[in-house]
């Protein structure tokens, strides 16, 4: 299984020469640094929830528009959304899904809390029972994970910092931690924090991976 990050929380899943795409959306479209046409040959597509920097339509359509193919999941929120922006999909929000090699476990996930903004449905997955996408949660709602392979972890964000993000993730102790959703920094910053992060996190022998390029990833 490889595992690449596109900016910020935009992730694709690859094996078998199946593809499946996490949340492209604004923040990791807004320079210019990823377009629609990297992603072709896409077989699903998974949106979380309905923040702009995990659900963009036009941005969708444009990935859709070269991947006819592509079935898109999502939660009863972004749904109803899409219903109006004209984008078909198939509801998925708790238990089990396979999508060609990947089996993926659903649940409900409570988003951190924003200024002045009400929380969103959010949808979690364990992919292939080793990989855990708390996507924007950083709680106590996990706790049969502990231990996991991978963990894709938000590093930074406007509900955190960084001392509860290291503190979710001791918790955690997965064997590995790939850093998500930080599209919004500049490259020496992000690059800085993430040295930050790997100098702890190697105390305690898990990997941190430092994702700094467009497209790079890992295997799985």
């Amino acid at each position: 299984m490889k595992i690449s990050k596109y900016l910020h929380s935009c992730l694709l899943f690859e094996q078998d020469g199946y593809k499946l795409l996490f949340d492209p959306a604004k923040f990791s479209f807004a320079e210019g640094r990823v377009t629609a046409d990297m992603f072709t040959g896409i077989n699903a597509i998974v949106i979380t929830h309905i923040h702009p920097d995990h659900y963009d339509a036009e941005i969708l359509k444009s990935i859709l528009t070269l991947n006819n193919n592509a079935v898109v999941y999502t939660n009863k929120q972004v749904g109803g959304q899409m219903d109006k922006d004209g984008i078909a999909y198939q509801i998925v929000e708790t238990g089990d899904l396979t999508l060609g090699p990947f089996a993926l476990t659903a649940f409900p996930l409570t988003h951190e809390p924003l200024l002045d903004n009400p929380i969103p449905e959010m949808t979690g997955f364990v992919i292939n029972g080793k990989v855990l996408h708390p996507v924007d949660a950083l709680s106590d709602e996990m706790p049969q994970y502990k231990g996991i392979e991978l963990l894709l972890l938000v590093t930074m964000a406007p509900f955190t910092n960084e001392l509860k993000i290291a503190a979710f993730a001791d918790k955690m102790q997965p064997k590995q931690i790939l850093p998500v959703h930080d599209g919004y920094a500049r490259d020496f910053f992000v690059k800085q924090r993430y040295a930050n992060y790997k100098k702890h996190f190697d105390k305690q022998g898990i990997t941190f991976h430092e994702i700094l390029d467009v497209g790079d990833g890992i295997e799985l």
